[in-house]
């Protein structure tokens, strides 16, 4: 059978940025086309799913109306800011009216921070498209704009669905219901059995699906004695198929002085549609960075791959202090000074290659969030943002 120029043109574009794919929409009528069609933007969005994250939003740690940049657009080293990025209109709506809690695969969840109550809405800033869902009543009445302990998903459900997960602490200490809001159902379902998170708050903010399985690292603060069986950091899992919590030990070394300027985090490492994932342990601690990768998951056993003082780095910066972090695409550590915002090579080819992404304003403790350049759909009763 032959294959037409048009055919040609469908399969190459849905491999580009859909900032990218617009663009040449304004060149020509058929190309135009292309984006309006719901299997494209399907294609498009699921050919993104392999392939790296091009840029991160950087927020503000106040949510404040005084900070005129309160929402950053940043890329990383030598991607092109032309070929993919967001509207300048949309990241101003966004900065104005909306606080960003999770992004997965071009898709973003957020609340409303001018409205009373509060509104959870899912958008795609490429499309200007968003979908406001129905929001927990917790949620609505939490004027304090702190403590929504919700997550986003796309990569573990069909293509054009989306997961939400949200946590509600309950009457009882460290037991947490869950909830899951399916985007193509339109509806939330409760899970049978709570998340028990031991007696630490959790960062939810920062969670890891591996396995199918939900995991959140435990803060640092120091508030319990050391006969307390969580007087140490860890991590929980939590299984919502199951409704099965456990725990996961922390290396001896990631422990050691946990109470005295330390913050750590846990990452994916590896590629989303790659069989060889695992969890990335990050521990900043006195301006040094210490990595570890779990390399056996039932023998809680892991790997460091890395130990380094920030002012080794080579930073043009005197005595960096390290304000937020993140590791994006399962190997670049990406970091914020004071002022400043730097990528850190994790891999083989890029390992410890460090570069200067650009100046950030987004405060001594700035919130990362990863972001994917695609046409995934917010549902089929999406509305056009108002920017």
């Amino acid at each position: 059978m032959a294959v037409s120029q048009e055919d040609i043109a469908y399969e190459i574009f849905s491999w580009l940025p859909a900032k990218t794919i617009c663009k040449f929409g304004l060149t020509c009528t058929s190309f135009s086309n292309f984006q309006k069609e719901s299997h494209f933007k399907t294609k498009q969005s699921c050919n993104l799913l392999g392939m790296n994250d091009t840029c991160f939003f950087l927020q503000h740690d106040q949510i404040s109306q005084r900070y005129q940049k309160r929402i950053e657009l940043h890329h990383l080293p030598k991607e092109q800011q032309q070929l993919s990025g967001v509207p300048n209109n949309v990241l101003t709506f966004l900065s104005n009216s909306a606080c960003v809690l999770a992004s997965s695969n071009g898709l973003l969840l957020c609340h409303t921070i001018n409205d009373d109550p509060l509104e959870l809405f899912i958008c795609n800033p490429i499309t200007k498209s968003c979908f406001f869902i129905p929001t927990p009543e917790s949620v609505r009445k939490n004027h304090n704009n702190s403590n929504i302990n919700i997550m986003l998903d796309c990569t573990h459900c069909s293509s054009d669905d989306y997961l939400i997960f949200y946590f509600e602490n309950t009457n009882e200490w460290s037991s947490y219901t869950c909830n899951i809001y399916h985007g193509k159902e339109g509806a939330w379902k409760g899970v049978e059995n709570n998340f028990l998170s031991g007696g630490r708050n959790m960062k939810f903010d920062t969670p890891v699906i591996h396995n199918g399985t939900l995991h959140f690292i435990s803060d640092c603060s120091n508030y319990f004695t050391r006969l307390s069986p969580f007087y140490k950091p860890y991590i929980m899992s939590y299984s919502f198929v199951e409704g099965t919590s456990s725990i996961l030990k922390l290396p001896r070394e990631a422990i050691k002085g946990f109470h005295v300027e330390c913050n750590m985090g846990i990452f994916n490492w590896g590629k989303v549609t790659s069989s060889n994932t695992s969890i990335c342990l990050v521990k900043s601690r006195k301006s040094v960075f210490t990595i570890w990768i779990l390399k056996d998951y039932k023998s809680c056993s892991w790997q460091k791959i890395l130990k380094v003082r920030v002012n080794a780095l080579g930073l043009e910066e005197k005595d960096a202090h390290v304000t937020g972090f993140t590791v994006m695409n399962g190997n670049i550590l990406v970091f914020s000074t004071k002022h400043k915002i730097y990528s850190c090579g994790l891999d083989e080819e890029t390992f410890m290659m460090v570069e200067e992404i650009g100046s950030h304003s987004c405060g001594s403790n700035p919130h990362f969030i990863s972001y994917s350049n695609t046409l995934r759909s917010c549902g089929a009763n999406d509305k056009t943002m108002s920017c």
